[in-house]
Protein backbone atom coordinates (compact mmCIF):
# COMPACT_ATOMS: atom_id res chain seq x y z
CA UNK A 1 0.00 0.00 0.00
CA UNK A 2 1.37 3.41 -0.99
CA UNK A 3 -1.47 5.90 -0.34
CA UNK A 4 -0.38 9.28 1.19
CA UNK A 5 -2.01 12.58 0.04
CA UNK A 6 -4.77 13.78 1.30
CA UNK A 7 -3.15 14.82 4.66
CA UNK A 8 -3.93 18.51 5.29
CA UNK A 9 -3.74 19.30 9.00
CA UNK A 10 -4.58 22.96 8.42
CA UNK A 11 -7.90 22.23 6.73
CA UNK A 12 -9.66 19.64 8.88
CA UNK A 13 -12.08 21.90 10.66
CA UNK A 14 -11.88 19.50 13.65
CA UNK A 15 -10.85 20.31 17.22
CA UNK A 16 -9.48 16.75 17.45
CA UNK A 17 -8.64 13.98 15.01
CA UNK A 18 -11.61 12.93 12.87
CA UNK A 19 -13.03 9.58 13.88
CA UNK A 20 -14.14 7.13 11.23
CA UNK A 21 -16.40 4.11 11.69
CA UNK A 22 -16.02 1.56 8.88
CA UNK A 23 -18.93 -0.90 8.59
CA UNK A 24 -18.64 -4.08 6.52
CA UNK A 25 -21.03 -6.91 5.75
CA UNK A 26 -19.50 -9.82 3.84
CA UNK A 27 -19.83 -13.49 4.80
CA UNK A 28 -16.37 -14.58 3.59
CA UNK A 29 -13.32 -14.22 5.79
CA UNK A 30 -11.20 -13.19 2.80
CA UNK A 31 -12.97 -10.97 0.28
CA UNK A 32 -12.49 -7.87 -1.84
CA UNK A 33 -14.94 -6.09 0.46
CA UNK A 34 -12.71 -6.74 3.47
CA UNK A 35 -9.56 -5.85 1.53
CA UNK A 36 -11.06 -2.47 0.58
CA UNK A 37 -12.22 -1.80 4.14
CA UNK A 38 -8.77 -2.64 5.50
CA UNK A 39 -7.04 -0.40 2.97
CA UNK A 40 -9.35 2.51 3.84
CA UNK A 41 -8.65 2.07 7.55
CA UNK A 42 -4.89 1.90 6.99
CA UNK A 43 -5.01 5.05 4.88
CA UNK A 44 -7.10 6.83 7.51
CA UNK A 45 -4.65 5.93 10.26
CA UNK A 46 -1.70 7.12 8.14
CA UNK A 47 -3.51 10.45 7.81
CA UNK A 48 -4.04 10.80 11.56
CA UNK A 49 -7.67 9.71 11.80
CA UNK A 50 -9.07 7.57 14.57
CA UNK A 51 -10.71 4.41 13.26
CA UNK A 52 -13.12 1.74 14.41
CA UNK A 53 -14.52 -1.20 12.45
CA UNK A 54 -17.94 -2.80 12.74
CA UNK A 55 -17.73 -6.18 11.01
CA UNK A 56 -21.38 -7.17 11.19
CA UNK A 57 -20.75 -10.78 10.19
CA UNK A 58 -17.89 -11.41 12.62
CA UNK A 59 -19.79 -9.69 15.43
CA UNK A 60 -22.98 -11.64 14.77
CA UNK A 61 -25.24 -8.59 14.56
CA UNK A 62 -28.92 -9.58 14.39
CA UNK A 63 -30.49 -7.70 11.44
CA UNK A 64 -34.09 -8.73 12.17
CA UNK A 65 -36.41 -5.88 13.12
CA UNK A 66 -38.21 -7.90 15.78
CA UNK A 67 -40.94 -7.37 18.38
CA UNK A 68 -38.69 -5.39 20.73
CA UNK A 69 -37.72 -3.04 17.87
CA UNK A 70 -41.35 -2.60 16.89
CA UNK A 71 -42.37 -1.90 20.49
CA UNK A 72 -39.66 0.76 20.76
CA UNK A 73 -40.78 2.30 17.47
CA UNK A 74 -44.57 2.14 17.82
CA UNK A 75 -45.15 2.17 21.57
CA UNK A 76 -42.25 4.20 22.93
CA UNK A 77 -40.61 1.17 24.50
CA UNK A 78 -36.97 0.74 25.41
CA UNK A 79 -34.51 0.61 22.51
CA UNK A 80 -32.79 -2.83 22.47
CA UNK A 81 -29.31 -2.71 23.96
CA UNK A 82 -27.58 -4.05 20.83
CA UNK A 83 -29.11 -1.18 18.88
CA UNK A 84 -27.96 1.36 21.47
CA UNK A 85 -24.45 -0.11 21.22
CA UNK A 86 -24.41 0.62 17.48
CA UNK A 87 -25.85 4.09 17.97
CA UNK A 88 -23.14 4.90 20.52
CA UNK A 89 -20.52 3.76 18.01
CA UNK A 90 -21.89 6.21 15.47
CA UNK A 91 -22.29 8.97 18.08
CA UNK A 92 -18.56 8.91 18.77
CA UNK A 93 -17.73 9.04 15.04
CA UNK A 94 -17.52 11.95 12.61
CA UNK A 95 -17.70 9.83 9.47
CA UNK A 96 -19.43 6.59 8.57
CA UNK A 97 -17.94 4.47 5.78
CA UNK A 98 -20.02 1.55 4.48
CA UNK A 99 -18.16 -1.07 2.42
CA UNK A 100 -20.40 -3.82 1.10
CA UNK A 101 -21.02 -6.25 -1.76
CA UNK A 102 -23.96 -5.53 -4.05
CA UNK A 103 -26.66 -8.22 -3.82
CA UNK A 104 -29.54 -7.90 -6.29
CA UNK A 105 -28.61 -4.26 -7.02
CA UNK A 106 -28.77 -3.27 -3.35
CA UNK A 107 -26.90 -3.70 -0.08
CA UNK A 108 -26.92 -7.10 1.68
CA UNK A 109 -29.84 -7.87 3.99
CA UNK A 110 -27.46 -7.85 6.98
CA UNK A 111 -26.42 -4.25 6.33
CA UNK A 112 -29.94 -3.13 5.46
CA UNK A 113 -31.17 -4.72 8.70
CA UNK A 114 -28.46 -2.84 10.61
CA UNK A 115 -29.81 0.39 9.14
CA UNK A 116 -33.44 -0.63 9.77
CA UNK A 117 -32.74 -1.28 13.45
CA UNK A 118 -30.21 1.47 14.20
CA UNK A 119 -31.39 4.50 12.17
CA UNK A 120 -34.65 4.92 14.04
CA UNK A 121 -36.95 7.75 15.03
CA UNK A 122 -35.77 9.61 18.10
CA UNK A 123 -32.13 9.07 17.18
CA UNK A 124 -31.68 9.47 13.40
CA UNK A 125 -34.71 11.72 12.90
CA UNK A 126 -37.83 13.01 14.64
CA UNK A 127 -41.35 13.15 13.29
CA UNK A 128 -43.97 15.43 14.78
CA UNK A 129 -47.74 14.98 14.93
CA UNK A 130 -48.14 16.70 11.55
CA UNK A 131 -45.68 14.32 9.89
CA UNK A 132 -42.90 16.90 9.58
CA UNK A 133 -39.41 15.42 9.75
CA UNK A 134 -36.49 16.87 11.73
CA UNK A 135 -33.17 15.46 10.52
CA UNK A 136 -30.78 14.63 13.37
CA UNK A 137 -27.60 13.32 11.70
CA UNK A 138 -26.33 16.41 9.92
CA UNK A 139 -23.04 16.26 11.87
CA UNK A 140 -22.25 12.82 10.37
CA UNK A 141 -20.84 12.42 6.85
CA UNK A 142 -21.20 9.24 4.82
CA UNK A 143 -18.94 7.45 2.36
CA UNK A 144 -20.28 4.49 0.38
CA UNK A 145 -18.21 1.81 -1.35
CA UNK A 146 -20.39 -0.73 -3.16
CA UNK A 147 -18.51 -3.74 -4.55
CA UNK A 148 -20.20 -4.99 -7.70
CA UNK A 149 -20.01 -8.18 -9.74
CA UNK A 150 -21.30 -6.63 -12.98
CA UNK A 151 -19.58 -4.06 -15.19
CA UNK A 152 -20.26 -0.34 -15.04
CA UNK A 153 -21.83 -0.57 -18.50
CA UNK A 154 -24.46 -2.95 -17.11
CA UNK A 155 -25.27 -0.56 -14.26
CA UNK A 156 -25.53 2.39 -16.63
CA UNK A 157 -27.58 0.52 -19.24
CA UNK A 158 -30.13 -0.83 -16.76
CA UNK A 159 -30.31 2.22 -14.50
CA UNK A 160 -29.22 0.24 -11.45
CA UNK A 161 -26.67 2.84 -10.34
CA UNK A 162 -29.25 5.62 -10.26
CA UNK A 163 -31.72 3.34 -8.46
CA UNK A 164 -29.11 2.68 -5.76
CA UNK A 165 -28.45 6.40 -5.39
CA UNK A 166 -32.13 7.17 -4.90
CA UNK A 167 -32.74 4.30 -2.49
CA UNK A 168 -29.60 4.60 -0.35
CA UNK A 169 -28.23 8.13 -0.66
CA UNK A 170 -31.56 9.97 -0.81
CA UNK A 171 -33.97 7.54 0.81
CA UNK A 172 -31.82 6.74 3.84
CA UNK A 173 -29.07 9.23 4.49
CA UNK A 174 -30.53 12.45 3.12
CA UNK A 175 -33.73 11.62 5.02
CA UNK A 176 -31.67 11.68 8.23
CA UNK A 177 -29.64 14.74 7.21
CA UNK A 178 -26.30 12.92 6.86
CA UNK A 179 -24.51 14.14 3.71
CA UNK A 180 -23.06 11.51 1.38
CA UNK A 181 -19.63 12.96 0.56
CA UNK A 182 -18.46 10.11 -1.66
CA UNK A 183 -20.18 7.16 -3.32
CA UNK A 184 -18.12 4.66 -5.28
CA UNK A 185 -19.25 1.70 -7.34
CA UNK A 186 -16.34 -0.74 -7.56
CA UNK A 187 -16.80 -2.84 -10.68
CA UNK A 188 -14.58 -5.64 -12.05
CA UNK A 189 -13.30 -3.34 -14.81
CA UNK A 190 -12.18 -0.81 -12.19
CA UNK A 191 -10.43 -3.49 -10.14
CA UNK A 192 -8.39 -4.44 -13.22
CA UNK A 193 -6.31 -1.33 -12.56
CA UNK A 194 -3.19 -2.13 -10.45
CA UNK A 195 -3.70 0.89 -8.19
CA UNK A 196 -7.42 0.27 -7.64
CA UNK A 197 -7.32 -0.43 -3.90
CA UNK A 198 -5.22 2.63 -3.13
CA UNK A 199 -7.33 4.80 -5.44
CA UNK A 200 -10.54 3.74 -3.69
CA UNK A 201 -9.07 4.51 -0.27
CA UNK A 202 -7.64 7.83 -1.48
CA UNK A 203 -10.99 8.91 -2.95
CA UNK A 204 -12.79 8.01 0.27
CA UNK A 205 -10.31 9.79 2.49
CA UNK A 206 -10.04 12.92 0.32
CA UNK A 207 -13.69 13.77 0.94
CA UNK A 208 -13.37 13.13 4.67
CA UNK A 209 -10.31 15.37 5.01
CA UNK A 210 -11.96 18.06 2.86
CA UNK A 211 -14.64 18.48 5.55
Amino acid sequence: MSIPPPHDPGNHGFDAEPRILVVTAHPAGASLTRAIATTIMQAAEINGCGTEVADLVAEGFDPVFGPADHAAFALGGVTPEDVRTEQRRIDRSDHLVLVYPVYWWAMPALLKGWIDRVFIAGWAFDEDADGDIAKRLDRLSISLVAVAGATRATYDRRGYREAMRVQIETGIFDFCGAPVVSSQLVTPDRMAEPSALDDIARTTLAQIVAR
